[in-house]
């Protein structure tokens, strides 16, 4: 029987140990762990595990959604299900759209959703734990349910992370000036924020804009 090879990268040590336990009751399933950010990529192209579970607040120096970029973009991709502290619901669809077949809130109790999630995402279904799914739910019947976080939103949330003008964004990412302007007053009704600082702070503790360029 061929085994299944599960890439745990988190940065909650009770988190690793916790589903560490419960993976080992699983036949034929091999455990490794990633370190950081940087290593989980290198152990992603070279083991090709069959899954990776993986924390949103893994390492603070990397961007959520473009960690997961790389990770869905690797060949062969893996299937990903993500660990989140957050239980905003757009956050969990961005993550859906981009390829995630899972959803696990840290609210919810992992011994009674990790196997379940951990079979399904195998068979290629997507799964969310209880609360991340009522969250996708309300998210879906609500008006922001039409626009994504895409990666143009995501290069301007770091330049402006960083301390770069509208201007300077303009520049670098060859956009036009009112294109920056009118994205980033999308994001900050993404995030509920009335200013840049505001919409910074609340993309920082929702695990984005933390990705050296």
């Amino acid at each position: 029987m061929v085994n299944t090879h599960i890439l745990i990268a988190d940065s909650s040590s009770l988190t690793v140990v916790g589903a560490e336990s419960l993976l080992s009751q699983r036949p034929d399933t091999v455990i490794t762990k990633a370190e950081n950010g940087d290593s989980l990529l290198g152990l992603a192209s070279e083991l090709k595990p069959s899954l990776i579970l993986l924390g949103d607040r893994f390492d603070p120096l990397f961007d959520t959604l473009i960690l997961v970029e790389r990770l869905l973009t690797s060949n062969p991709s893996p299937r990903l299900i993500i660990m989140g502290v957050s239980t905003d619901g757009l956050i969990i669809r961005d993550l859906f759209a981009m390829g995630v077949r899972g959803y696990l809130a840290t609210a919810d109790d992992l011994s009674e959703c990790l196997l379940t999630a951990v079979e399904m995402v195998l068979r290629d279904r997507p799964y969310l734990s209880p609360t991340a799914n009522a969250e996708y739910l309300i998210t879906m019947q609500g008006s922001k349910r039409d626009w994504q976080l895409d990666a143009e939103a995501r290069a301007i949330l770091r330049l402006l992370a960083g301390g770069c003008t509208p201007g300077q964004i303009a520049s670098r990412l060859k956009l036009k000036r009112r294109r920056v302007y009118w994205v980033t007053e999308k994001m900050r009704a993404r995030f509920g924020a009335m200013t840049n600082e505001h919409l910074i702070s609340r993309a920082v503790n929702e695990g984005f804009a933390g990705f050296p360029d």
